[in-house]
């Protein structure tokens, strides 16, 4: 056993001395990496099937994620939008009027002859009517007044206020107040023309 371990080792010596160490390792060298590869493949042919489920796992998630459509709103038109969305409707502007009307009558104020004006802003699509009303009564009712048109019409602004007084020992006040509804632009403004005007 020792004499043909010996031999065998010889005659390896004397190969590799024939064929050169250069020569012996290049074709070692292949060998032992296609041994690894073998060697490797169960391994490999694993990874490949667990990547290949994963992904499979994260299409199927997608699929359910339902697609949105709807484009991304910048700050500028959210803010535009909830503007919009606070406006009257143009239709019902002569209601919002007779609103008015009916809190002048449970305040006791005496409403004159009143001056109307509808006109449209483009830069922000919206119709603006200006009712300007001169108003007979007492300081008290006339606050009382304007407070609860702003709550009533939640779309309308105080913008001007005048009050006189013809002596100091007259408790009523003539008062001109300017109020101003904002309206949905949406509308067609073909009416404007009628409602322009003064009424009584």
């Amino acid at each position: 056993m020792s004499f043909s371990l010996s031999s065998a080792g010889l005659h390896l010596q004397l190969s590799l001395k024939r064929i050169g160490w250069m020569n012996a390792l290049s074709l070692t060298l292949p060998m032992l990496a296609c041994a690894g590869y073998f060697i490797m493949l169960p391994e490999l042919r694993a990874r490949d099937v667990a990547a290949g489920a994963t992904l499979e796992k994260a299409r199927q998630s997608l699929a359910h994620v339902p697609a949105s459509t709807a484009p991304v709103q910048s700050a500028t038109e959210q803010h535009l939008q909830e503007f919009q969305d606070l406006l009257g409707d143009t239709r019902y502007a002569e209601q919002q009027v007779k609103t008015l009307f009916s809190i002048a009558a449970k305040n006791s104020l005496t409403l004159n002859q009143a001056e109307y004006k509808l006109a449209y802003d483009k830069n922000g699509a919206f119709h603006t009517y200006t009712i300007l009303i001169p108003v007979h009564g007492q300081y008290g009712a006339i606050r009382a007044f304007c407070r609860q048109v702003l709550l009533a019409i939640p779309f309308a602004s105080l913008d001007q206020v005048d009050f006189k007084r013809d002596n100091v020992n007259n408790t009523n006040l003539e008062a001109k107040l300017r109020f101003t509804l904002y309206l949905d632009g949406s509308a067609a403004s073909d009416s404007a023309s009628s409602r322009e005007g003064a009424h009584e």
